[in-house]
């Protein structure tokens, strides 16, 4: 047993912790080697690619309109760049927003068969070299093409991920758990571009070679990590550009961010289980590394591992009362999850207490990971749009 407890504990502690020290390690080993990575200069005689702009929108009327117009005062050469919004199934006036602006091109049909479906369409009909997905409550600075598009320069860009950012107005414990978990997962994925390649984009903004484009099956829930890493399944790159970035609000509630993690988990399992080759770690080694470490782990094997540690530390200290490094652990452990509760209790009271909140919220994203992976299996995964309500300024 106290060698089980050993096991879990360090999966548990790599998971979360570990791989971002090792990961730092490296980059400081690389940077030692090979020096810092050099800027991309994109000169006068640059040749900028053709760009299609993809938007997928679902009854999102209330945001559309300043969407579209932060879409258009981008800053990249009009004459290389098409822009294309989808619509299908909405029901509101989004399809009425969308034919105001000349420069857009509005494609609709009447039924709902999910955002990749829509994509699909989309992309069929898209004239760019470079095909640019943004979600539709999303906001992008005015630079986030062009250094997107300057690392098309290297033939072995496969794919380029733009970084999502939280705002944040009346900023609450919710929305800074939020924010903070974001800026994690940002320095972590800068990490992973500068060793070798980050592990899947997200669909807030990430952009790939149409050349490359690979589809995938209909029924995919999370359409942009599998898109982007069948691409690096073929040996090419995909890039990590944090001065690209999509801007959208927080969930409205951890009720509603709950349900947005459920989902992502499930798509994870699925993802997991349609990319198998890179759980094997030839014939790229560092890319399977990456992708063990800061994906598989996390959505399969060590939300159980937090339970079972649990479980074993109390059997250890049942069996061995004068055990007391366990007694401490297990102390820790119970702390920790008290705190949780009454961070959940608090939340439903409404009540802000930060020193609480922060250990439910890693509690609740664990516990979404096995309630989506549960979901998936029963087959209760919808690939439909299973929007978040998010908070409106």
């Amino acid at each position: 047993m106290q060698l089980l407890f050993w096991i879990s504990f360090a999966i548990i502690f790599y998971t979360f912790i570990g791989y971002g020290l090792v990961l730092y390690l490296l980059i400081r080993i690389k940077r030692m080697v090979a020096g810092k990575p050099k800027p991309i200069i994109t000169g006068a005689d640059y040749k900028w690619p053709t760009v299609s702009f993809i938007v997928a929108a679902y009854n999102e009327e209330y945001i559309l309109n300043e969407k579209i117009l932060n879409s258009l005062q981008l800053d990249y050469p009009a004459d290389l760049m098409e822009y294309i919004v989808i619509t299908d199934g909405s029901t509101d006036g989004s399809g009425y927003i969308v034919s105001a602006f000349s420069q857009v091109k509005l494609m609709h049909l009447p039924g709902r068969n999910g955002k990749l479906a829509a994509m699909e369409r989309a992309i069929a009909a898209a004239n760019g070299e470079i095909l640019i997905f943004s979600d539709a409550n999303t906001f992008l600075n005015k630079e986030a093409i062009q250094e997107i598009c300057k690392h098309y320069n290297n033939n072995k860009t496969g794919a380029v991920a733009g970084e999502k950012k939280v705002m944040t107005p009346g900023q609450d414990d919710a929305v800074a758990s939020e924010s903070m978990y974001w800026k994690y997962e940002s320095t972590l994925k800068k990490w992973d571009s500068e060793l070798y390649s980050v592990v899947g984009a997200a669909g807030e903004l990430f952009s790939v070679r149409k050349s490359l484009y690979i589809p995938v099956p209909k029924d995919t829930i999370l359409d942009d990590f599998m898109i982007s890493l069948r691409i690096a399944e073929k040996g090419y790159k995909v890039v990590y550009e944090p001065k690209a970035y999509a801007a959208e609000f927080s969930s409205e509630n951890v009720a509603e961010e709950y349900k947005r993690k459920v989902r992502i988990a499930a798509g994870g399992i699925q993802s997991i289980l349609r990319l198998k080759a890179l759980l094997l770690p030839f014939p790229q080694p560092v890319l399977w590394f990456q992708y063990i470490s800061h994906r598989v782990l996390r959505w399969t094997v060590t939300p159980f591992l937090l339970v079972l540690l649990y479980i074993i530390n109390f059997l250890i200290i049942i069996q061995r009362p004068d055990a007391y490094f366990y007694w401490m652990v297990f102390v820790m452990q119970t702390l920790f999850y008290c705190m949780a509760m009454l961070g959940w209790y608090f939340e439903n009271k409404s009540i802000k207490v930060k020193i609480f909140f922060i250990p439910f919220y890693f509690c609740m994203m664990n516990v979404a990971v096995i309630a989506g992976i549960k979901r998936y299996f029963s087959g209760r995964q919808s690939v439909k749009w299973e929007k978040a309500k998010r908070r409106v300024v």
